[in-house]
């Protein structure tokens, strides 16, 4: 059996190396389009901040090292520019001297990642103006710091990249202003976590600018500027845009794969696409949200590392699924640490009025909508204190709060009977009966 990988960091690296431990016979070659295989983008920023000195940390292994130690034929600085799924082969540009040519495959993975998202804005092409995705990026930034000595750098985007850049170029010295469009840092936090990181970040010296939309940027002879919405001017050094990320699924949709949320690539449980003979995981790839049960992006190496083992096992014959993820993640923000898991409020109420708008006969749990439990029916002592009776049972007025004391001459004992089949909460593999019962 031959196995191509398409993409050799995070999940594609991973795949590969289970691969070999699976079957000591197949023939895999990881092509990446990067000079580099196998590195934690998380680790990037602190080279440009001083923390990582030695070039050789960043990367988990070489391609020589996947070749000595698992038989692996690692090919950089080579680009997977088609698929021909009927005839089982890919094309293969060799980007140092643009020639092609074209390998067969019997089992296909992708694992191409994301692709910082760039909008089109005036000056979004400035030489100072930079993205951090791939090793080659960290050096970039890096020999830049070392070559113009910067004072001031904007940051744009304040989610994990941007804070963490924030950081390492306030360890180099430089001025940092960090410009949000929300309303907090952090997107995965609520915002009364967010103020702990706002108070943090003042505290070290950066400068931000909540809800601050970019109109664009203009470079100078000796610096660049960056325009926001309301009329001001930011003049920085060097600016660093780390607004989110794209799925990177160019391939799978030219290819005729079938694409899920923003354009991802859609995948099983067994991390296998609409074509049984081509696989994906990683960043471009969507996933079940497990709060929600809903189609979700979560751009994170844990998941993309588990995908690329779930995807080698069942190339290899093991039965193996994914069962979703949650997205928990962590950020060190010089001296906090910062660590979430789940949802948001605002996301969760967003989800629970979209379930409501899709199930109008749930909305008998939801007199309290920002609460997130939905009993069915609710028991005595966690009820709602609005919480009503469904159907024609419902009375015109909330039940008085003191019906949930059951001595008391108010309480009205739930009648089960009346209940439409529910979830608790509103997600659907939570058991439909009393709170305490099994999951599905």
């Amino acid at each position: 059996m031959k196995v191509i990988i398409v993409g050799g960091v995070a999940g594609g690296a991973t795949a590969a190396a289970r691969l070999r431990r699976l079957d000591e016979n197949v023939q895999i070659i990881m092509i990446e389009r990067s000079g580099f295989v196998s590195y934690a983008n998380c680790g990037l920023p602190y080279y440009v901040g001083g923390t990582i000195t030695d070039r050789s940390k960043l990367t988990l292994q070489t391609p020589q090292s996947f070749r000595n130690r698992f038989n692996i034929d690692a090919r950089v600085r080579q680009e997977v520019v088609s698929i021909d799924r009927a005839a089982h082969t890919v094309t293969v540009r060799r980007l140092d001297d643009g020639t092609e040519y074209v390998e067969g495959y019997d089992k296909l993975i992708l694992s191409p990642g994301a692709r910082p998202v760039t909008p089109d804005l005036p000056g979004i092409d400035a030489e100072r103006l930079f993205t951090l995705r791939t090793v080659e990026d960290t050096y970039r930034i890096a020999e830049f710091i070392e070559r113009r000595q910067p004072r001031r750098a904007v940051v744009v985007g304040a989610g994990f990249i941007g804070l963490e850049m924030a950081e390492n170029l306030r360890d180099r010295g430089v001025e940092v202003t960090v410009v949000q469009r929300g309303e907090h840092v952090m997107p995965v936090f609520d915002a009364d976590m967010a103020s702990l990181l706002h108070n943090h970040l003042r505290e070290q010296g950066v400068e931000l600018l909540l809800k601050a939309d970019v109109t664009g940027f203009e470079e100078t002879s000796d610096a660049i500027v960056t325009a926001l919405a309301d009329g001001r001017v930011l003049e920085s050094d060097l600016v660093m845009l780390s607004i989110g990320v794209a799925p990177e699924s160019t391939l799978a949709r030219e290819a005729g794969l079938e694409l899920g949320l923003r354009g991802s690539i859609k995948v099983d449980a067994a991390m296998r696409t609409s074509d049984p003979d081509i696989y994906a995981v990683g960043d471009a790839v969507e996933v079940t949200n497990v709060v929600t049960g809903s189609p979700a992006l979560i751009a994170l190496a844990g998941p993309a590392n588990k995908q690329g083992r779930i995807a080698a096992d069942n190339i290899c014959g093991l039965e193996s699924e994914f069962g979703g993820s949650q997205g928990s993640s962590v950020l060190k923000l010089f001296e906090l640490d910062a660590v979430s898991t789940g949802l948001t409020l605002s996301l969760l109420s967003a989800h629970v009025s979209l379930f409501l708008s899709d199930n109008p006969s749930h909305t008998h749990c939801w007199d309290a909508p920002a609460s997130p439990f939905c009993p069915d029916p609710p028991p005595p002592w966690s009820a709602p204190a609005a919480w009503r009776r469904p159907g024609p049972q419902r009375p015109g007025g909330a039940v008085p709060s003191d019906h949930r004391n059951p001595g008391s001459a108010q309480y009205s004992p739930p009648d089960t009977k009346s209940f439409p089949a529910c979830s608790y909460p509103p997600f659907p593999w939570y058991a439909s009966e009393w709170p305490g019962q099994p999951r599905r």
